[in-house]
């Protein structure tokens, strides 16, 4: 999730946690602890493109993080502060840590929860930014801070404001269960086989969601807003995977194709490869589109070392994007 987000969910669990015996430094310390799983990000200034992804939300968003760590930060805090409990600040920043990358395992791109074991648990149940998980959450976290730290309220507050975005959360996988056999009933009207169907919400909310469906050599991408009153229609991206020729052997090729799940497509632009991967979609609702939320661009140089590079977001991309989803959401 967006760093806001965390940095709610972890000051809400700082208070859950200690904010009855020292107050608005729990939520402090627990707002700081809700961000330190997502320093894994500084990985993309010191290493290439694809390690920097195989390491996000890798080890920082895992249980043994969490596990290793929390008694390391508890004992640091334990010594100046003056509440000096080291069991109750590594008791915070344990549950921080470890709220951090169970809410992440709810987005598409999801968490290395179990690491070493390389297997990402991902729901895919609602978008990195979601304004009716936050903004309810963030409104009880500071009624919440503005009371007493032994005041009834002060914890019925930041209980409210945890029930409801665990219960919003909870409503998602429904909402999801409901749109997947909304596509699922569309491709059998439409007498489509395939052999995978991926559901994802749309960015900032869970109305719309998108679909990806995996054919013979084809991907078909298609969209269903709770709204919708006509069918739900599909639009074809061919794999394209032949064009990688000898590279698709390349060891950073194949780890690429292992991050993106294997829900990919391969462009030829100018003379130039790129590797487009599906689980995030577009950035435009217009038919055909090939502006792709991730796109690496892959070069390789003299020494048959194999590079990809993100192609950059035009921000006026990302404006387009989001007229064209409020068009979207309110249905076809």
């Amino acid at each position: 999730m967006d760093s806001l987000t965390q940095i709610v969910l972890g000051a809400a669990v700082g208070e859950a946690v200690l904010g009855k015996k020292v107050g608005n430094k729990a939520v402090l310390y627990g707002a700081i602890a809700g961000t330190i799983p997502d320093f894994d990000v500084l990985a993309s200034n010191f290493t290439d493109t694809v390690t920097a992804l195989a390491v996000h939300r890798g080890f920082t968003h895992s249980i043994v993080f969490s596990v290793l760590f929390a008694p390391i930060f508890g004992w640091i805090v334990s010594r100046y502060e003056s509440y000096k409990s080291f069991k109750g600040w590594s008791w915070l920043f344990f549950w921080a840590f470890i709220t951090h990358p169970l809410l992440d395992a709810h987005t598409t791109w999801g968490t290395q929860l179990f690491w070493p074991m390389d297997a990402r648990l991902a729901f895919k149940t609602i978008f990195v930014i979601d304004p009716l998980y936050t903004l309810p959450f963030l409104m009880f976290l500071i009624l919440a801070m503005r009371q007493k730290r032994t005041s009834l309220k002060r914890r019925r507050y930041n209980n409210l404001g945890l029930i409801i975005s665990s219960s919003y959360l909870a409503l998602t996988f429904l909402l999801k269960a409901l749109a997947f056999s909304k596509f699922e009933w569309a491709l059998h009207e439409q007498n489509i086989e395939y052999t995978q169907l991926d559901t994802r919400p749309s960015p900032m909310n869970t109305i719309l969601w998108s679909a990806n469906v995996e054919a013979d050599d084809t991907y078909l991408l298609g969209s269903y807003s709770f709204f919708d009153t006509q069918p739900i229609t599909f639009e074809k991206y061919p794999k394209n995977h032949e064009l990688l020729g000898n590279l698709s052997e390349h060891e950073k090729v194949q780890r690429m194709i292992h991050i993106s799940e294997d829900w990919y497509t391969i462009s030829r632009e100018d003379g130039q490869l790129y590797f487009n991967d599906l689980r995030f979609g577009l950035m435009s609702l217009e038919p055909n589109s090939q502006n792709f939320v991730f796109k690496y661009r892959i070069d390789v140089d003299s020494t048959g070392q194999v590079h990809f590079t993100e192609e950059a977001k035009a921000p006026r991309d990302g404006k387009k994007l989001l007229k064209e989803l409020w068009e979207r959401v309110k249905g076809n």
